[in-house]
């Protein structure tokens, strides 16, 4: 039997099948399988490290911080009382420091007792006994910056955050107001006028939103008149008829009586309120 090219008349040349190979499980490359971590433990802290941070949150609590503050100034007033230094005006400064170094470390002495609730008329007429009319006022000033420096930064550091949730009333929200919002003005009348202590309005202006810078420099400006007044006096202490020291009397006088005058004409609005 003739194929189909013999039929036609050809010649058949054989061409060969073509084959597709394809890879097989045995001859196909090996894939590494993927590499899989064992699972990782939560390591838990140890109870000493909890203890620690949970010690560390109560520390620096708000209420915390107050209490801290409290203990400062109580162990500061607690030293003023015990170390009386007083005697400073009966026994002389030190007798090693003259002029500007006395000058100085009286300032520093100032500022920390200032914060310790000594009255500042005291410190004002010791400057102007010890140090004259021109050393006793740069000296005096300069430790009143000092001491409202230090309460502020206190009160705000370790006081503010646990107060403010308690300004609530009504006189409270006032002078909170007040101080926040026109603090410069209102740290200048507290300053010109007496009536408010002097501790009572630092820390009063740290516990409000009164910007340090407003804070220390209606302190520096308001508090020249006063505290000049008071050196002057105690430095003419011994000649009470001079004019100098009349007039730093009077000096003294006129802001108390006007301060006097200004809070009886707003006692109804105070009552009203």
């Amino acid at each position: 039997m003739l194929d189909a090219t013999t039929r036609s008349g050809g010649t058949a040349t054989a061409s060969p099948r073509a084959t597709t190979t394809e890879p097989t499980a045995a001859t196909a490359p090996a894939v590494p399988a993927p590499q899989v971590s064992p699972p990782v433990a939560a390591v838990s802290p140890s109870p000493v490290l909890s203890l620690v941070a949970r010690c560390g949150r109560a520390l620096l609590s708000p209420w915390a911080r107050l209490a801290l503050l409290v203990i400062l100034l109580a162990t500061a007033a607690t030293c003023v009382l015990l170390f009386e230094p007083q005697k400073l005006l009966t026994h002389g400064w030190p007798p090693q420091l003259g002029g500007a170094a006395a000058a100085s470390v009286f300032a520093v002495a100032y500022g920390l007792c200032t914060v310790a609730f000594v009255p500042r008329p005291l410190l004002n007429l010791a400057a102007g006994a010890l140090f004259g009319s021109q050393f006793g006022t740069g000296s005096a000033l300069t430790g009143t910056v000092l001491g409202a420096g230090l309460a502020f930064g206190l009160g705000r550091l370790l006081g503010q955050d646990a107060l403010r949730p308690l300004v609530r009333g009504r006189w409270l929200k006032a002078a909170d107001g007040q101080l926040s919002r026109h603090g410069f003005r209102s740290m200048m009348a507290a300053r010109l006028f007496p009536g408010v202590p002097f501790w009572a309005a630092n820390y009063c202006a740290a516990v409000s939103r009164m910007r340090s810078t407003s804070f220390l420099t209606a302190t520096a400006l308001g508090s020249i008149p006063n505290t000049a007044a008071y050196v002057v006096a105690g430095d003419r202490a011994s000649s009470p008829t001079s004019p100098a020291f009349l007039t730093a009397l009077a000096v003294i006088a006129v802001p108390a009586l006007a301060a006097t005058t200004l809070a009886w004409r707003k006692r109804h609005h105070l009552r009203a309120g």
